[in-house]
């Protein structure tokens, strides 16, 4: 009986669809070797200055009225980086961590604003880009740190030049261009857990008309988890990147082409952290050992049953740039494909209470088009279109309540979820620049954007369904939708120049995240009303100074960002299995003021230092929402919650020193970056019913489950390397660790509506050792 009254709870919470879930960067002190000519945009070399695009521009870090942090291939090979989320904390307000429910699947928030979930019906509130095409998913978006010239981190609101879905801000990477000259560039690291990485990039050409790039990148690692159910390591890896590109720039034309295409396949063990303390269901299932566990140094142990995911994802991208002088123009083209297969024991546990199988299929394409230009003298332009579609289905068969591990869920579940999803977008947009003064420039633009989003959501109604032939015909639908959202999102901003070397700005801007709809909802009426969009309008102050001959340079910026109808997940009666989560609007938000900092001071010519820092202020406003309390629909009063993935205070400091050697030159890195606890997910600590007549009329929910919540991180991380200078041929050999401290806390942590809990855990202190040459 209480097998069979849990199992319902089950369905009630989950239903059948997956859980809910400034340091700046230096231009290279010496020339580039041929192999990787061209993977850091620099000013000339005398006046050692970054070059950035964050709006669509070529200009130097300092004058951009933009908060931007630049970092480069020197800074991720310092670091050893496996992938983007190890810049984790090292740019003010960046928090980028891993959610196993998904392949390369990121949590990225960047100033407190964030969207922790893998389904691919709904958009980020970060954008990230490669080579000028954004990935339309939070899966995919933990790019590999692997062939990376450049990555800039824009911090607010960039719909304007970056689309609608970058309310918090824009990571935009690009890749080194083809050299056009014979290179190679190849290493091995081997480190901690058995880790292994090989890398090598290729560049062949005519050194001036046309050039080719191979590259390839292997990734793999036993995983840091101890699985004392399996008797072996946990959270093991397998990954391979390859692909090629094209470059072609006949000369005289001014014409420019370039093709890029790659190939992403992974396999992974999406292990789980069981969390679960005796107030929850699933405690009485599980052995003793296995509940109220810590969520620092118990992570690192787990009980879970054997899964796998296997993850491909082909992709392409051309750019064509045109010069005629007075104008550039630019077209880039973007088709991205995955293939996803996840099983997965959410519960975490040894007891076979909650196993699922997962089948997605995705594609996306978009165009860009851009015009720039200067209309008259002191007066630049940036003007454009862009078209962006992507289709995906998912199906989920569970395996609830089975205590049958050796039964495939595909088998077992006899009313399996299947979704499908339709996004069509285009927008216009145009950015503009004018010099009123020789000091004050005024910046002003917009973007009118337009958005279609269908939902197909349907139940296997008591049949099986083969994986292999899956049909969206097989399935008794739930609802279905269709809906337009469209919007004009304008900014503005001025910026002062009294000398070369300060510069003070001031911007409003409005960040926009289309609507759409509920891919967990499971009634009619639910799955076919849409949950609207959600805007920011973000208000921001900033100054940019350099001294000393700009060996120190210094950049601060303080922000409000008035956050309207938030879009969050709430969870209602209704449906087959008697609950379904749907996204709604709360109309209350949120508001979000913050301080950031960063800089850099050059004392020698041999030892430079970094930093950074960025303190957050963020509430929400009147967060009710309707919630089940009992068995009543009654509204929930989440105001006194803390926002999630939204620190208080975060801090970086960093310093290199480079000794000249006979031989090369030997260079020491050394950072540390510090991260004061934040929450991971809504949930609720505990709750206050308010009574009145006997009937509960609301409920006063006390802040966020402990569970949830990171430890503050003071992450440690250093790396020596000895470069030898060979002829033509230069060699390197580097010894690093990271998290030297060891810390271990959560990276993502979820609560399941009173029935069990889970987590995945910061990667532990971790050393190895790399060797590789490039000429």
């Amino acid at each position: 009986m209480k097998a069979h009254t849990t199992r319902h709870m089950l369905a009630v919470a989950l239903s059948t669809t997956a859980l809910g879930l400034a340091m700046p960067a230096y231009a290279a002190d010496g020339p580039q070797d041929a192999a990787q000519a061209d993977t850091v945009s620099e000013a000339p070399a005398e006046t050692g200055a970054i070059i950035v695009t964050a709006r669509r521009r070529s200009e130097t870090l300092q004058s951009t009225p933009v908060a931007i942090t630049a970092v480069n291939t020197a800074m991720l090979e310092a670091k050893a980086a496996v992938n983007i989320g190890d810049l984790q904390g090292a740019a003010p307000g960046l928090l980028i961590t891993q959610q196993n429910s998904g392949a390369q699947a990121a949590n990225i928030s960047i100033r407190g604003l964030t969207y922790a979930d893998i389904e691919k019906s709904q958009t980020p509130t970060v954008g990230v880009l490669v080579d000028g095409v954004v990935i339309g998913t939070n899966t995919g978006q933990l790019q590999d740190a692997f062939d990376i010239a450049q990555l800039e981190v824009l911090r607010g609101p960039q719909g304007t030049l970056f689309g609608a879905n970058t309310i918090g801000g824009v990571i935009s990477i690009t890749r080194s261009k083809p050299t056009m000259q014979p290179g190679l560039k190849a290493e091995v690291t081997y480190g901690r857990f058995n880790s292994l990485a090989v890398k090598a990039i290729a560049n062949y050409g005519d050194g001036d008309t046309w050039g080719v790039k191979a590259f390839y990148f292997h990734n793999e690692t036993d995983g840091f988890y101890n699985n004392v159910i399996q008797g072996k390591n946990g959270g093991w890896s397998k990954g391979d990147t390859y692909g090629g590109s094209l470059l072609f720039k006949p000369a005289g034309t001014g014409f420019e082409a370039q093709f890029t295409i790659e190939n992403v396949k992974q396999k992974f063990d999406p292990v789980v952290a069981n969390i679960t303390n005796s107030s929850e269901v699933f405690c009485g299932f599980i052995a003793t050992r296995e509940c109220n566990r810590n969520t620092t140094s118990d992570l690192y142990t787990v009980f879970s049953a054997p899964a796998e995911s296997t993850y491909s994802a082909p992709d392409a991208t051309l750019e064509l740039n045109y010069d005629l002088d007075a104008v550039k123009l630019t077209s880039i083209t973007g088709w991205r494909k995955s293939t996803e297969a996840q099983t997965q024991d959410f519960d975490g546990s040894s007891t076979d209470l909650y196993y699922v199988d997962r089948r997605q299929h995705y594609e996306q394409w978009s165009q860009e088009i851009r015009a720039a230009g200067e209309m008259f003298d002191g007066f630049d332009y940036v003007v454009g279109a862009f078209y962006f579609k992507s289709k995906y289905d998912l199906t989920q068969w569970s395996r609830v309540f089975g205590f049958s591990p050796n039964t495939p869920p595909t088998t077992f579940d006899l009313n399996s979820q299947h979704v499908e999803g339709e996004t069509e977008s285009y927008a216009f947009f145009g950015d503009f620049n004018w010099a009123l003064t020789d000091t004050v420039r005024l910046a002003f633009g917009g973007r009118w954007s337009h958005d279609n989003k269908q939902l197909f959501n349907g139940f296997a109604g008591g049949k099986l369904i083969d994986p292999n032939t899956v049909q969206r015909s097989q399935y008794v639908p739930v609802g279905t939708g269709n809906a337009n959202f469209s919007k004009f999102t304008p900014k503005v901003g001025i910026d002062w120049r009294p000398s070369n070397d300060v510069m003070v700005y001031a911007s409003w801007s409005r960040g926009y995240r289309s609507g759409g709809f509920s891919p967990r909802a499971a009634t009619a009426a639910t799955a076919s009303t849409p949950f609207q969009p959600e805007t920011v309008d973000s208000y921001e102050v900033g100054a940019k100074f350099s001294a000393l001959d700009n060996r120190l340079e210094v950049n601060i910026a303080g922000f409000v960002s008035d956050y309207k109808d938030m879009q969050q997940n709430l969870t209602l009666p209704g449906g087959p299995t008697g609950n379904q989560t749907v996204t709604g609007n709360v109309a209350g938000g949120a508001l979000i003021k913050g301080v950031e900092l960063d800089g850099s001071l050059r004392i020698t010519d041999n030892l430079r230092l970094t930093g950074s820092l960025a303190v957050l202020d963020s509430k929400f406003r009147n967060f009710v929402a309707n919630g089940v309390f009992g068995t009543a629909i009654v509204p929930f009063d989440y105001s006194a919650n803390r926002l999630i993935y939204a620190p208080d205070f975060t801090a970086s400091l960093g310093a290199e020193y480079t000794q000249p050697t006979s031989f090369g030159d030997i260079s020491a890195n050394l950072g540390w970056r510090h991260i004061t606890p934040y929450d991971q997910q809504l949930s609720a600590a505990s709750l206050t019913p308010t009574t009145v007549g006997g009937n509960v009329t609301k409920v006063t929910v006390n802040g966020n489950d402990p569970r949830v919540r990171t430890t503050t991180q003071d992450l440690i991380d250093a790396s020596l390397t000895f470069n030898f200078d060979l002829n033509n041929t230069k060699a390197y050999v580097r010894v690093f660790g990271r998290n030297l401290g060891n810390e271990r806390t959560s990276t993502h942590a979820f609560t399941v509506a009173g029935l069990w809990s889970f987590a995945m855990a910061l990667e532990p202190r971790t050393y190895g050792a790399t060797i590789g040459f490039k000429y």
